[in-house]
C-alpha cells in the first residue's frame, strides 16, 4: 500500500473492482453451468419422447446475453481481449503503455455507448410490455442488467487505464 492516501484509496477502489468482477464472472460460469443442464434435461426428455422443456430456447436467449456481459469486466480487468502489438512492440514501454490506456479509453468509451443503448431498450421494452413468446417472460430486466453490466465494465476499463496512464501497469 502506498503512503499516498489518494494512492491507497485508487488501489483499494482496484481491489474492490476487482472482486466484484470476479463475482459477476463466478455467477456468469454458475449461470453456463445451469443453461447447460437444462438444455441437457430438454433434450434429453424430447429424445425420451417426453417433450422438451418449454421455452427452453428463451431461457437459453436470455442467459447467454447476460452470461456475456457477467464475463466481460473480468475480461477486460485481466487484459484478456485481443490486442495487437505488431506496430508498437518495438516503442519505450511508457509509450506503450499509454497507447494501451488511450485505447482503454476507447474501449470504455465503447462499452458506456452500449450501456446507454441498453439501458434506452430496458425502457422502451418495460413502456411496451415487451415479453418472450413463448413463456411471456418480461424481457426488459435482462436488458436492463445487461446495460448496468456494460456499464461496469466501461468503469473497469477507465480504472485500467487510469493505471496505465500511471505507468504501473
Amino acid at each position: 500500500m502506498s503512503d499516498n492516501p489518494a494512492a491507497a484509496a485508487s488501489e483499494t477502489g482496484l481491489r474492490l473492482l476487482d472482486r466484484l468482477a470476479r463475482l459477476l464472472a463466478l455467477f456468469g460460469g454458475a449461470l453456463a453451468v445451469c443453461l447447460a443442464l437444462l438444455v441437457s434435461v430438454s433434450i434429453t426428455s424430447r429424445a425420451l419422447g417426453l417433450g422438451g422443456v418449454r421455452g427452453d430456447f428463451e431461457f437459453v436467449q436470455i442467459g447467454v446475453a447476460l452470461i456475456v456481459f457477467t464475463f466481460m469486466p473480468w475480461c477486460q480487468a485481466r487484459r484478456g481481449n485481443v490486442m495487437v502489438h505488431s506496430f508498437t512492440a518495438r516503442l519505450p514501454p511508457r509509450f506503450q503503455a499509454a497507447l494501451d490506456a488511450l485505447w482503454e479509453v476507447v474501449f470504455a468509451g465503447m462499452m458506456a455507448l452500449i450501456a446507454w443503448r441498453l439501458g434506452a431498450g430496458a425502457l422502451e421494452a418495460a413502456r411496451s410490455s415487451t415479453t418472450t413468446m413463448v413463456l411471456l417472460l418480461p424481457v426488459a430486466p435482462a436488458i436492463g442488467a445487461c446495460a448496468i453490466l456494460a456499464g461496469f465494465t466501461a468503469l473497469v476499463a477507465l480504472a485500467i487505464a487510469l493505471v496505465r496512464f500511471r505507468g504501473r501497469a
